[in-house]
């Protein structure tokens, strides 16, 4: 690939998909969309690259933005924002619903569905606290392929011992030969939708709760910005947004503020915000 086809492609993947890839990627893409070239009948990077320049069919886009796309995940990942779910979010959100018993989730960046999931069976863990409540989780992503995996549910030996306990993979999955299909009820727990960050996602609705980690990682500042806003614009006051561990909003927006020992956990800076750190200081004391 040329240094001039290059130069375009980081601008295509950019405008499409908000990913920012580093001068120093170029041996990661060739390798990535060589498969891409193949499987649409062509010869060389080149001539795809050209391609794209020529008003490209929407399906060959899709495809070299999917490939570009990293979408590594596991279950429980990095644990703290699932204990921060389990002891600090869902008590407070709890109370605070409990004349409408509904909470809407939305986990920004699926991939092959162990986040949301892992949401659910927390949730289903929580046994009476939740009693008469509506819990609804919306799962996008960018990449249609990977939210197909999501929907069907199935895992890998390999996926299944990344994070998963074994008491849960017990409890909630079925062995389908040399795989895991995860429950119906579980499956049925979660909506997937694929979603670009970048394009307009009011007609999501409001949430009380947004997980966006490790996707902010690859954007620029100017998007970053703007998604994070935009995502302001859809939570209550009392709502929370989990970032991932190498993710901040401090100097990027103000909509957003940290909530003290509490790492990856933010709360919009609303003007009664404090009625909700209230409620969380209450939560903790009540458990030491």
């Amino acid at each position: 690939m040329t240094p001039q086809d290059f130069d375009y492609l980081r601008k295509f993947l950019r405008e499409r998909s908000g990913l920012v890839l580093a001068v120093e990627k170029q041996y990661l893409a060739e390798s990535r969309l060589l498969p891409v070239v193949r499987r649409n009948g062509m010869s060389t990077l080149a001539e795809l690259i050209e391609r794209l320049k020529n008003r490209p069919p929407a399906p060959l886009g899709a495809q070299v933005v999917e490939a570009m796309t990293t979408n590594e995940t596991f279950f429980f990942r990095d644990k703290i924002p699932f204990d921060h779910f389990r002891d600090t979010i869902m008590p407070t959100l709890i109370s605070a619903r409990a004349r409408e018993k509904r909470i809407r989730i939305w986990c920004t960046a699926a991939s092959t569905g162990q986040e949301p999931y892992s949401l659910a069976m927390a949730i289903k863990s929580m046994g009476p606290a939740i009693a008469g409540y509506r819990i609804d989780i919306v799962a996008t992503d960018l990449s249609s392929d990977v939210l197909e995996k999501a929907k069907a549910g199935i895992y890998s030996q390999f996926e299944v011992q990344r994070g998963l306990p074994v008491q849960l993979l017990v409890k909630f999955f079925d062995q389908v030969g040399e795989t895991w299909q995860l429950a119906p009820e579980l499956r049925s727990m979660v909506q997937f939708r694929p979603l670009n960050l970048l394009n307009d996602f009011s007609v999501l609705g409001n949430f009380d709760l947004v997980f966006c980690r490790n996707v902010l990682i690859y954007f620029d500042q100017e998007n970053k910005i703007a998604v994070l806003n935009r995502i302001a614009r859809q939570m209550p006051e009392d709502g929370f947004l989990v970032l991932g561990a190498a993710e901040t909003v401090i100097g990027l927006t103000e909509a957003f503020k940290p909530l003290a020992d509490k790492r990856g956990l933010y709360v919009p800076n609303g003007a009664t915000q404090n009625r909700t750190a209230d409620n969380i200081i209450r939560f903790a004391a009540a458990k030491a």
